[in-house]
């Protein structure tokens, strides 16, 4: 039962009613808390440690791509691409914090709450650059980071009662480029290994498959997707040589390479843009690599990116669509009116 608010009279011992001070308190709380410093990461946290590990894999690969593996692009495109994500991250959090009067999530925790929050840029930044080509020409890249970091605060869907972004950025920023600018191609597979021994180009895939897997395993919890994309990569290649005469090596050799080891261990499995269940994992990694074999069917290129950006797009508006019938269940609801307490 509602209960409706007491109309005091002077003079017969009730003091007035005091609902605009408690509203104007409620307005207050509501603007100091939105002014709030964000809450400090904790350095235990498995999501921090995730990212953490995530951005010194991808800086040591860096490193050794351009000192010993065969990295192509001239060196100073990594500082480069660190400093268009850094600052498109910086300048698109200020605005949204502008936009809904709330402080920065980078301020207020000093350097280290800067530093925990451009860590997904540095991974973002440093993920398109290396897998990117586009000969001697940095500003398709750039462009590429630009989209990466800005789509996580455009594209949102409201996931389990909160605004979160659901398109893989790196992925994204990857697929705009290649769709933006025809001339620009991905890296290509000896850009990973060109410089070293046979024996050693063996060993580069087993070791980072090993590294991706054990951080997959221990802190993203990401193993479930893996097996979902991987098996669904080799039923692929299978249905595709039972029903379109492809030749099933030919089907699994993209296995083999690093790039493909790369893409599955910190691609596929971001944990901003993946479920978070077993089994909507497996289903996510499944769906990715069904998506992958029907673009392989009509000769779709760059089909590793387009099916990831294709499938979280479809989980986006999944999300969308389960908001608005949720929301809309709620209206067609019958509103019970209240009856006011007896004075």
């Amino acid at each position: 039962m509602t209960h409706a608010e007491r109309v005091s009279t002077p003079g017969i011992g009730i003091k007035p009613a005091t609902a605009p001070s408690v509203r104007l308190d409620a307005v207050r709380t509501a603007a100091t808390n939105r002014m709030a410093a964000p809450p400090r990461v904790d350095n235990a946290d498995p999501r921090y440690k995730a990212l953490r590990n995530f951005a010194i894999s991808m800086s040591i690969f860096n490193i050794l791509g351009y000192w010993l593996f065969g990295f192509e692009q001239p060196w100073t495109w990594p500082f480069i691409a660190l400093a268009v994500g850094y600052g498109t991250e910086l300048v698109a959090e200020t605005i949204r914090a502008w936009a809904y009067k709330q402080r920065p999530e980078y301020s207020g925790n000093g350097m280290w709450g800067l530093y925990t929050f451009l860590l997904p840029a540095h991974i973002t930044s440093l993920a398109a650059n290396m897998l990117l080509y586009a000969n001697d020409i940095f500003w398709p890249i750039a462009f590429g980071i630009v989209v990466a970091v800005g789509q996580k605060y455009v594209l949102r869907a409201p996931i389990k009662g909160r605004m979160r972004h659901f398109m893989n950025p790196s992925n994204l920023g990857i697929t705009a480029v290649l769709v933006s600018f025809p001339w620009v191609n991905i890296a290509p597979p000896y850009h990973f290994t060109e410089h070293v021994p046979d024996a050693i180009r063996v060993v580069i895939p087993f070791v980072i498959l090993t590294s991706g897997t054990v951080l997959n395993a221990l802190l993203t919890k990401k193993v479930p997707l893996i097996l979902g994309w991987v098996g669904g990569f080799v039923i692929q290649a299978l249905i595709r040589t039972w029903i379109w005469d492809v030749a099933l090596w030919a089907a699994l050799i993209p296995m083999t390479g690093v790039a493909f080891v790369l893409f599955t261990n910190y691609m596929i499995t971001d944990p901003g843009t993946t479920p978070s269940k077993g089994w909507m994992q497996f289903m996510f990694g499944s769906s990715v690599a069904t998506v992958y074999g029907i673009l392989m069917i009509f000769n779709v290129v760059y089909t590793l990116f387009f099916a990831v950006t294709i499938v979280c797009a479809v989980r986006g508006l999944f999300w969308w669509y389960k908001h608005i019938k949720e929301k809309g269940r709620q209206q067609a609801q019958p509103r019970t009116v209240g009856v006011p307490a007896t004075i």
